[in-house]
């Protein structure tokens, strides 16, 4: 059996930790000086995650658990479940990658300007990174809770960069509807441990089956509770109203980094609901799924109808994370594995194009008149105030920016639309074939109402950014060819292109990660191997002890 290399599992962790608290000391005026150690470490961070990745997936052995056992960091020391312990699986692995995917070409955009708006970006920057990758790595509630405070924090501050009356607003809402999540999370948490006596994951899970009916009245009750605080994040309806407004006002580096933000609700929701209440629930077995089901076609109804009624691109952007979030969240609670399994690879397209769609907003609107619907953003980040900095700009500029602007944007509105041949439509394709042949192709199966609404919402959903991405386009590209080109950097749009090159390359490689991402929703399905991981790692120095 393959080991993982010492600390390996932290890494991602600490990289942005340190890198955070050393720019913290760095006088704001050395701008450059704060880039450069912010990029280099997001490069570290970068090289870190695709190690992490390459160790989780480097075991093959016939006991699914040596894939989980090898990733499981006990900090302090103390064996689980009295220490607090981290967990590196498949599935963390790959989310713990795909943030560093996003981190780089956000702050990469960053340094074009909004870097220079506000105080301590770059410190934000990476700390809201170290509590993403925690909330992603962590083994227990308590630290779950810490990991998703400290990552609020940091977007609190990212969201207000650059000031302004509307993100001042909506950084407002932003605020008090997460600040009254965390109460939540607070009532969720102490009910669950009020009951078992314990907020490891793994712990918590092999206890659940043994509870008296009253116990597990009072768990699910903390559950549900704790759920709430999730769904707010994942964008739920009719938890998510908060949301299209607050990532349409943000500048386009954060708003591409925001991207992620959404899948850590739905990240955690999956992990609890498949790990607490999957096989080895008993009579818990189960629980959520409906509710999850329902939830979720009621988020992409809601989130098709703002898609299509959205004049702005920013409120565009906004709801196709809504109905991004409502497919997930319906695909997970179908409770089936291979719909999960089409449901990550939907993730991991629908996160890199929507971080896409935030930047290249901003290019595209940034030639159009000020009156003619222009993102507030950019009327703050390119007003006549602005002029003498804008000279200040690093790289060149781009030469056939509308054909290169152009073919991003269809790009985008193909793979927000899941028409083929690229990533969005091997993701719908896959969760559909899924969901209408839950037991495989040629078994005769009957399929609930619900899943047909569920089909039919998908395949709708795609037909809403369909015509909206084609009468934004028009509207944007044809209807102003007078007008003026805007002045685009290479430094600003070779992010969006790299990242819009991610989702052609998984396009190209869609074979070998469909049967990754199969691989890891069986593995998610099987608490027993999450349990038996962490509950008998080593501790260090005692390779042959196991936990009691």
């Amino acid at each position: 059996m393959n080991s993982f290399p010492s600390h390996i599992v932290i890494a991602p962790i600490l990289v942005p930790l340190i890198t955070g608290a050393i720019l913290l000391f760095i006088d704001e005026r050395k701008r450059k000086t704060k880039a450069a150690i912010s990029f280099i470490s997001t490069l570290v961070l970068l090289a870190v995650s695709i190690g992490l990745f390459i160790e989780v997936n480097s075991t093959v052995n016939t006991e699914i658990a040596a894939i989980i056992s090898t990733g499981v960091y006990l900090l302090g020391n103390w064996p689980a479940p009295f220490g607090i312990v981290l967990v590196a699986d498949r599935l963390s692995g790959l989310m713990v990658l795909l943030v560093s995917l996003l981190a780089i070409p956000s702050l990469v955009y960053s340094l074009a300007k909004w870097h220079k708006s506000g105080a301590h970006f770059h410190s934000l920057f990476h700390l809201m990174l170290m509590g993403v990758n925690g909330a992603f790595l962590t083994g227990d509630l308590f630290n779950l809770f810490v990991f998703f405070e400290v990552m609020l924090a940091a977007s609190y501050g990212l969201l207000l960069h650059g000031s302004g009356q509307l993100r001042v607003k909506a950084g407002l809402h932003y605020v008090a509807i997460n600040l009254v999540a965390a109460l939540f999370f607070l009532i969720g948490v102490s009910l669950i441990y009020g009951v078992t006596g314990t907020l490891n994951m793994g712990d918590l899970a092999q206890r659940i089956a043994d509870l008296n009916p009253d116990q597990r009245m009072l768990l699910q009750t903390g559950a549900a509770v704790l759920g709430i605080a999730f769904l707010v994040k994942a964008g739920m309806w009719p938890l998510n109203f908060w949301l299209p407004a607050a990532y349409g006002a943000a500048s386009a580096p954060v708003g591409g980094i925001f991207a992620i933000m959404s899948k850590v609700g739905i990240y955690v929701i999956a992990r609890l609901s498949f790990l607490l209440f999957g096989q080895t629930a008993g009579d818990s077995a189960g629980f959520g799924h409906d509710a999850l089901l329902i939830g979720g076609i009621a988020t992409i109804v809601f989130g098709t109808i703002g898609v299509l009624a959205s004049q702005a691109l920013g409120r565009l952007a906004g709801f196709s994370v809504l109905v991004s979030s409502g497919t997930l969240l319906a695909a997970m609670g179908t409770g089936n594995p291979m719909v999960a399994s089409g449901a990550l690879y939907y993730l991991v397209s629908s996160t890199l194009t929507i971080s896409a769609f935030f930047m290249l907003i901003e290019l595209v609107e940034r030639g159009q008149d000020a009156g003619a619907n222009v993102l507030a953003v950019t009327m703050e980040a390119y007003g006549d105030g602005e002029e003498e900095e804008e000279q200040e700009e690093v790289g060149v500029t781009m030469p056939g920016t509308m054909a290169v602007l152009g073919t991003c944007f269809a790009a985008c509105g193909i793979l927000l639309a899941g028409l083929p041949p690229l990533s969005g439509f091997i993701a719908k394709f896959s969760m559909l074939s899924a969901i209408l042949n839950p037991q495989g192709m040629g078994a005769d199966t009957e399929i609930s109402t619900l899943s047909w609404w569920l089909v039919f919402l998908i395949v709708f959903s795609g037909l809403a950014a369909l015509i909206s991405m084609t009468r934004a386009g028009i509207r944007t590209f044809w209807s102003s060819l007078e007008g003026t080109v805007p002045r685009v950097f290479v430094i600003e749009i070779a992010p969006i292109m790299l990242l819009i090159g991610l989702t052609l390359a998984m396009t190209v490689q869609a074979g070998p990660i469909m049967r990754y991402m199969q691989e890891t929703a069986r593995i998610l399905d099987l608490p027993e191997s999450y349990i038996q991981g962490v509950m008998t790692a080593p501790r260090a120095g005692n390779p042959g002890e196991a936990a009691q």
